[in-house]
C-alpha cells in the first residue's frame, strides 16, 4: 500500500476529560490548582537546593533536576488544556500537536532514566559508602543527566518525525486531554506499522531498562541494610531511600495503571482519566514527598521562604 506524506488535516480535536460544558469551570479550576501547586512545589525544591550549600550533593542534585522535569512535564499538556477550556475551544493545530508530543516523549522518558539514576546513587551511598564521593563524583553526575537528556530527546525526535510521516483524514477527534501518541497514532488513515514497533522498542528498551535497574539496585540495597546488625543502622539506611522509593511506587504504579486501565476498558475517556494520575497528580505530589520525608529539604525551604519575606522588609544598609 502506498503511503502519502501529505497531510490533510490542519488542526485536531481534544475531547478533553469531559464533553458536558457544566463540569468546565470545575475542570478549570481543579486543573489550575493542581498546576499551580506542582509549579510552586517544584520551584521551591530547586530554588532550596541551589540556595543551600549543604544539599550540594550528587542526591540533591538529581532531585533537583528531576523537579525542573516535572515542571516542564506538567508545563507541556496542563496549559493547553487550560486555555482551551478558557477560550471554549477543543482545537489544537497540526504543528502544536507534533510540538506538544515531541516534548511529553522526552519529560515522561527523562522522568524515567532520573529515577533510574537516583536508584543508583542511592545504591552507591548505601552499598558503598568509603567510595562514595570518589564513585559519584560531579562530573560523573553531569554526565548521567546529559546522557539522560540525550537518549530522551533522540526518542522524542524518532517517534515525532515516524508520526510527521502519516496521512490522517480532515476530522480527526483525539478522546484525551493532549496529543498522546497512541491516540494521535492510531487516527491515522495510513499505515502505522513502524509507528507501533517504534512505540514497543521504546516500552522494552527505554522503559523497561531503567525499571530493571532500579529493581537491581534495591534487591542490592535490601541485601546491604540486612547485614546492617543494629536497627538504627538499618532505619538510618532505608530512611534515605524511603522518598525516592515513594515517588518510584508512584510514578511506575500510576503509568502501570493507565496502560492496565486501557487494556482492560475500551472507553479513551477512561483511559484519558486515568493518565490524570502520572502527567498531573505524580509531578504535584513529588515535592511534597520529599518535603514531608527530609528534614535537610524543610530546612531549606524553610530558610529560603524566610529570606524571601524579610527581604522587601529590611531597612536599607547605609
Amino acid at each position: 500500500m502506498e503511503i502519502s506524506n501529505h497531510t490533510l488535516v490542519v488542526e485536531f480535536l481534544l475531547l478533553g476529560l469531559s464533553e458536558d460544558p457544566a463540569l468546565q469551570p470545575l475542570i478549570f479550576e481543579l486543573f489550575l490548582s493542581m498546576y499551580l501547586v506542582t509549579v510552586t512545589g517544584n520551584l521551591l525544591i530547586i530554588l532550596a537546593i541551589l540556595s543551600d550549600p549543604h544539599l550540594h550533593t550528587p542526591m540533591y542534585f538529581f532531585l533537583a533536576n528531576l523537579a525542573l522535569v516535572d515542571v516542564c512535564f506538567t508545563s507541556t499538556t496542563v496549559p493547553k488544556m487550560l486555555v482551551n477550556i478558557q477560550m471554549h475551544s477543543r482545537t489544537i493545530s497540526y504543528a502544536g500537536c507534533i510540538t506538544q508530543m515531541f516534548f511529553f516523549i522526552i519529560f515522561v522518558a527523562l522522568d524515567n532514566f532520573l529515577l533510574a539514576v537516583m536508584a543508583y546513587d542511592r545504591f552507591v551511598a548505601i552499598c558503598h559508602p568509603l567510595h562514595y564521593t570518589v564513585i559519584m563524583n560531579p562530573q560523573l553526575c553531569v554526565q548521567l543527566v546529559v546522557m539522560c537528556w540525550v537518549i530522551s530527546v533522540l526518542d522524542g525526535l524518532l517517534n515525532s518525525l515516524l508520526v510527521l510521516r502519516l496521512s490522517f483524514c480532515t476530522h480527526v477527534d483525539i478522546p484525551h486531554f493532549f496529543c498522546e501518541l497512541n491516540q494521535v497514532v492510531h487516527r491515522a488513515c495510513s499505515d502505522t506499522f513502524l509507528n507501533d514497533l517504534m512505540v514497543y522498542f521504546a516500552a522494552v528498551l527505554l522503559g523497561g531498562g531503567p525499571v530493571a535497574g532500579i529493581l537491581y539496585s534495591y534487591s542490592k540495597i535490601v541485601s546491604s541494610i540486612r547485614a546492617i546488625s543494629s536497627a538504627q543502622g538499618k532505619y538510618k539506611a532505608f530512611s534515605t531511600c524511603a522518598s525516592h522509593l515513594s515517588v518510584v511506587s508512584l510514578f511506575y504504579g500510576t503509568t502501570l495503571g493507565v496502560y492496565l486501565s486501557s487494556a482492560a476498558a475500551h472507553s479513551s475517556h477512561s483511559t484519558a482519566m486515568a493518565s490524570v494520575m502520572y502527567t498531573v497528580v505524580t509531578p504535584m505530589l513529588n515535592p511534597f514527598i520529599y518535603s514531608l520525608r527530609n528534614n535537610d529539604i524543610q530546612r531549606a525551604v524553610k530558610t529560603h521562604l524566610r529570606e524571601v519575606f524579610q527581604r522587601p522588609f529590611s531597612s536599607p544598609t547605609r
